[in-house]
This record gives structure tokens, C-alpha cells and sequence, in this order.
């Protein structure tokens, strides 16, 4: 990087000024999922790019405080619950047990800084140059970024790709502090076990943070406006037995509820509700309040309106290329339509490097992008709810095999939840899969693919599935689509 001559304004306010040294092909803001690997799939295929990341780590959210801490934090919980209360049954006995929750910490940032030390190693194998700093867009082709290390730096490119993800957000007049009144970042963090956990929100978050700090022995109540869990897109007979497992496992449930407000006072804090509906106003005391009512998209501080970009609400208005209406600068991921799933970012990201690289134009069906629960047990769906059908008025049969016929579930011992086949009623077309089951994150991708492919349920029920395995399950709500009945269930 070459130093530049300040003019005496700048040099007088202590910043340095940097150029990039260079025009790069892309330069992409936001080193996130979608980020990272649309910088990384960008020099593979020949681009000069940079990657600007304010956080000064790479991964973004779901890396450093989403989805993989998360998930260690729900796996780890998870083996203590289960010596705590199924190990007996499974003729295993132990003694002693305790939880050492700065251990648990550990391994949880043990999983992180490995992982975005690895995208770093991809970005020097790759040739990705790498940016630590807030990006702001002060052209159609030119990024300024305040460095983490003080100064500016000045970066030419040829197109921009914006990635810049998304934030939480807490209701009006309810503060978070990070302490006791968390989002899902500071309920990561907790420096030990609440006596009350009050959730905010029986979303996917809500209740995967939930079952966390449940297992280790925290009182949880999910205090949900809606009438059933699990968020938008879940299928109402899936969210419905996926509340008793959860009751099952000790936590409480108030649904169609709404929080008017958290005080705070010398014992706690005290959480205040009503009915949806409106009604008797009510209290509950907590040590701990997680609020997890959704995200906001983040484009803080970018330029957007300076530059021309327009916007569609609070989202970024690309059309099917992902371009924004300045030619030279796309968006992906969080600040443009669709799920605001890491995964989508992901598919995102290297459709944009592979047309800005190749002209191949992108496609992606949002229908066939998955969505996953990580409690125990696991929820994950992909396509159409029968609720979504019969708004539609398409006609479609079900198929429907529970666990509990599968031997494998049988010997493991995990003989909950059950597959739900969705088709066509004319043309046996794959149309929805929505799975319940210990496992049922890793099921689901066989269902994408064939939805992806177009494929009648009678090709899943005629795959040869290896036996004993819980993808049989699959096979077996295929069966009942595609020829009535299922072999192993009656």
C-alpha cells in the first residue's frame, strides 16, 4: 500500500490516507457467507479481488456470533442433557455430573477462531486480498474504507458487491445492555447459568438459544405473538408436535403473547405481557431476557443513497442478476430478497462471481433453499407447507412415516418426529419435505436435490436407500405419495 500526501485538513485531524495500488476486478464489502465466498470463488476464476470486512474477522455473523457458536454451545448442552436424563435408560450410568460452563465457552471460541483463521488461510491461498475496516461507497466504482487500524484507504474496482448482512434488533423502548437483557450475541456470552430465562420470540433463534441454557438448567419461558413456533415457513403440523417435544423437555410456552416492556429492579428484571389480542396485562419475573425478534438488514454507513443505489423498503433493489441500479455494484445475501439464511448468501455470492467472471447469468429458486432448526429434536423443511398449497389451490396428496417405524430410530432410541411428504395430486411432482428428527438438518438436502431436478416422489421410493438407515424414513413417506402405502408402516 503507497502512503499519499494529506491535505492539511486531514493531516491536522490525525488520519492517514492510503491508495489501493491498483484497480481490482471486484471488490466485495462484507466478508460474511456470502462475502467470503464470493471474493474466493471471484480469483478462482481469475478476478483481482478484495474483500473489506469492518468486523476485522472473517465469517461475519454466523461465524463469530450466529450460527456456529450456536451450534456448539446446542451440541455440548446437548450430551449434558442427555447424560443427565437418557444415559440411564441406555444402560450407561454415570456420576458426578457437572457443568463447567467456562470449558463449554472455550470450545465454543476454540470452533470460531479456528474457522475464521481458515478463511483467512483460504483468502492467502486464493489470492484474496484483505481489507480490516468499514467500507462506504463513494462511486459506481470506488470504496473508501475507515481502517480498523486508523487512517482511510481508497479502493478502485471495476464492480462492487455489497454484503453486508444483517443486525439484531430488540422491540421500541427495550434496551439491550448484553448482560441481562440480551440478544442472540450476548446470550452466547452469559457468564453463567440464569435462574429465569424469559425468550422473546419462538423463532428459530428464540428457541435454539432457548434449549441451550434449558438443558444446563435454566427455567426458559418463550413468550411468542404468534399462535405456534418455529417462525415463518414452518409447516403448522411440524410446529405443533415440535412444541410438546420442546414442553417435554421442560420448557414453558406463552403464545399469542405480546411484551409491552422489561423493567428492571433491585431483585431482576420483570417482563410485562398482555394477549395478542389485547387483554389483562401480566408480569413474570426473569434473571435473564433474550430478545430474538428478527434482524435488520445492515447498510449502515454504506453510500447507498449517495451513489444512485435505490432501495425496495429496507432491502436493496436488485434485479435478476443481482445488479443494483448502478450497474457496476450488486447485492446479495441479507440486504437483498429472500431468506436470510447463511446458506443462501453462500449460493448468492458465487452466482455473481460466475457471471461477473463468466456472464453464466444466476438463478436461484428460493424454493428449494432448506431451512433448519438445531434444537433436539431437529426441525428442517424445503418447498411448499400444505398451508401454502391450499392458499394456492394446488392439489396435493401427503405421505407420512414416523420415526417410530424406522428401525434405525428404533435402535437408537430417537423414535421421534416423523417425514411429511408433499406432491402434486396429478402428476406425483415433488412439491414440500418437512422432517422432525434428531437428524433432520442432514436428511432434508436429499429432498432439496430432488426438488431441484423436478422429481415425482415415485423417484424417491424407488432409490435404493441403505438399510438401516433414518434416510428410509424419506423413502417410506415417498412410498405412501407414490403408490398409497409404505412397506414398513401400516
Amino acid at each position: 500500500m503507497l502512503s499519499l500526501r494529506l491535505p492539511p485538513t486531514l493531516a491536522s485531524a490525525g488520519r492517514r490516507l492510503f491508495s489501493s495500488g491498483g484497480q481490482y476486478d471486484l471488490c466485495v464489502i462484507g466478508g460474511g457467507p456470502g462475502g467470503y465466498v464470493a471474493a474466493i470463488k471471484a480469483a478462482q476464476l481469475g478476478l483481482k479481488t478484495v474483500c473489506v470486512e469492518r468486523r476485522g474477522k472473517l465469517g461475519g455473523t454466523c461465524l463469530n456470533v450466529g450460527c456456529i457458536p450456536s451450534k456448539s454451545l446446542l451440541n455440548n448442552s446437548h450430551m449434558y442433557h442427555q447424560a443427565s436424563h437418557d444415559f440411564a435408560n441406555r444402560g450407561i450410568k454415570v456420576s458426578g455430573l457437572e457443568i463447567d460452563l467456562g470449558a463449554m465457552m472455550k470450545a465454543k471460541d476454540k470452533s470460531v477462531e479456528q474457522l475464521t483463521g481458515g478463511i483467512e488461510m483460504l483468502f492467502k491461498s486464493n489470492k484474496v486480498d484483505y481489507v480490516k475496516g468499514h467500507g462506504t461507497l463513494k462511486g459506481p466504482n470506488s470504496v473508501s474504507v475507515a481502517l480498523n487500524s486508523g487512517g482511510d484507504q481508497v479502493i478502485e474496482a471495476k464492480n462492487v458487491l455489497l454484503a453486508t448482512g444483517s443486525d439484531v434488533v430488540s422491540l421500541p423502548g427495550i434496551e439491550l445492555d448484553e448482560k441481562t437483557i440480551v440478544s442472540s450475541t450476548g446470550a452466547l456470552a452469559l457468564d453463567k447459568v440464569p435462574g429465569k430465562l424469559t425468550v422473546i420470540g419462538g423463532g428459530v433463534i428464540g428457541l435454539e438459544l432457548g434449549s441451550v441454557w434449558s438443558r444446563l438448567g435454566a427455567e426458559v419461558t418463550v413468550v411468542e405473538f404468534l399462535d405456534s413456533i418455529g417462525g415463518l415457513g414452518i409447516d403448522k403440523e411440524v410446529a405443533k408436535q415440535f412444541m410438546m417435544q420442546l414442553k417435554k423437555q421442560g420448557l414453558n410456552f406463552k403464545m399469542s403473547t405480546k411484551v409491552t416492556g422489561v423493567q428492571r429492579t433491585g431483585a431482576g428484571l420483570v417482563v410485562n405481557t398482555e394477549a395478542a389480542a389485547g387483554g389483562k396485562a401480566e408480569a413474570m419475573d426473569a434473571d435473564v431476557v433474550l430478545v430474538c425478534v428478527g434482524r435488520r438488514e445492515y447498510h449502515d454507513n454504506l453510500g447507498l443513497a449517495d451513489v444512485g443505489v435505490q432501495m425496495d423498503g429496507r432491502k436493496v433493489k436488485v434485479d435478476h442478476n443481482y445488479r443494483t441500479t448502478v450497474p457496476s455494484i450488486f447485492a446479495i445475501g441479507d440486504i437483498v430478497h429472500g431468506p436470510m439464511l447463511a446458506h443462501k448468501a453462500e449460493d448468492e455470492g458465487t452466482l455473481v462471481s460466475e457471471f461477473l467472471a463468466t456472464g453464466k447469468e444466476p438463478h436461484l429458486d428460493f424454493n428449494t433453499v432448506p431451512s433448519v432448526i438445531y434444537t433436539h429434536p431437529e426441525v428442517a423443511w424445503v418447498g411448499k407447507t400444505e398451508e401454502q398449497l391450499k392458499a394456492e389451490g394446488v392439489e396435493y396428496k401427503k405421505g407420512k412415516f414416523v420415526f417410530g417405524a424406522n428401525s434405525r430410530a428404533k435402535a437408537n432410541g430417537e423414535e421421534t418426529g416423523f417425514v411429511k411428504v408433499l406432491a402434486c395430486k396429478k402428476t406425483d411432482k415433488l412439491l414440500g419435505v418437512h422432517i422432525i428428527n434428531a437428524i433432520a438438518g442432514e436428511l432434508i438436502s436429499e429432498a432439496c436435490l430432488a426438488i431441484e431436478y423436478g422429481a415425482a416422489t415415485e423417484d424417491i421410493a424407488r432409490v435404493c436407500h441403505a438399510h438401516p438407515t433414518l434416510s428410509e424414513a424419506l423413502k417410506g413417506a415417498a412410498q405412501m405419495t407414490a403408490f398409497g402405502k409404505a412397506i414398513n408402516s401400516p
